[in-house]
């Protein structure tokens, strides 16, 4: 299940049978029959506009308020399982499908990278972090957690650098207060400082 606050207040639960609005006095419910594009929702995002965004395991949307949108790129293809999606420092969203990682900035979405992008996440230095697969799904794939470096991010090449790879998979990613990043993965919690990764897993006794 995913929980989001919008900047109204009102509390979205998304699930596996749709997505729930509650605005502090009741519950209004939103699936497939009022216009969502998938009913097994992955993540909501809402970006500076009011504009809510859903990834699914289905096609990724958004919804004005009135109307859930369906996102198509220029060849009219749907973005599909988007686990992730945030909104940078320039009003740019940014989300992973199966086909990799992808930025929207109001009217053309760019391809950034083929690696996916579970986790997503943009550094106090305006860096666009990633955690995800480095090739379509199957067993023993590599993970990785990547940077993708402010400077060039608007090039037609992004430098990428390759923090850690794997496997396990790597799943959560956060910035802390003092600007390191903590990723979790099946098997444990990382922290990254910049220089050095910590592997916070238990050790055995």
């Amino acid at each position: 299940m995913k929980i989001y606050e919008d900047k109204a207040g009102n509390i979205w639960f998304g699930t596996g049978g749709g997505v729930s609005r509650y605005d502090r006095k009741s519950f209004r419910n939103f699936t497939t029959k009022e216009g969502l594009s998938n009913n097994d929702l992955t993540t909501i995002m809402e970006d500076k506009t009011g504009k809510l965004w859903f990834g699914t395991r289905g096609e990724a949307c958004f919804y004005d308020g009135k109307t859930f949108t369906i996102l198509r790129n220029k060849d009219g293809k749907a973005f599909k399982n988007v686990w992730s999606i945030i909104e940078d420092k320039k009003g740019n969203i940014w989300f992973g499908d199966v086909d990799g990682l992808w930025r929207y900035d109001g009217s053309t979405f760019t391809k950034v990278s083929q690696k996916g992008a579970y986790a997503i996440i943009e550094d106090k230095t305006g860096n666009i972090l990633t955690t995800g697969a480095d090739e379509p799904p199957r067993i023993g794939q590599v993970w990785s957690l990547s940077r993708y470096d402010a400077k060039s991010l608007y090039g037609k090449k992004p430098t990428v650098t390759e923090i850690m790879s794997g496997p396990p998979a790597f799943l959560g990613l956060l910035e802390a207060n003092d600007g390191s990043i903590w990723f979790g993965s099946a098997g444990g919690v990382y922290r990254y400082d910049g220089k050095t990764i910590t592997d916070f897993r238990r050790k055995e006794d």
